[in-house]
């Protein structure tokens, strides 16, 4: 079922389209021009961050983090409380 839903949302990749190629350009060169090349590096974060796999990716590496720091702490307490394992 989800790689169902996962075939059926995914948006059609513009970015090796010849005919975007002018406008990315256009958008890349204003972005730089209006902002500076930090504001450029900024936008690009945001469209990167904004892909589902992207944003995949760091779901699970902080929820493999959050859960790392949960059990390090368990640990802590039991060796505290003396019953080290």
């Amino acid at each position: 079922m989800g790689v169902v839903y996962w075939l059926g949302s995914r948006s059609v990749d513009l970015s090796n389209d010849p005919s975007m190629l002018g406008y990315q350009k256009s958008e890349s060169f204003q972005m730089e021009k209006l902002y500076g090349q930090q504001g450029l590096l900024m936008d690009e974060l945001s469209n990167d961050l904004k892909q589902p796999g992207t944003q995949a990716l760091i779901i699970t590496v902080m929820s493999v983090l959050i859960a790392g720091i949960c059990l390090y702490f368990a640990r802590l307490l039991d060796y505290e409380h003396g019953q080290p394992n």
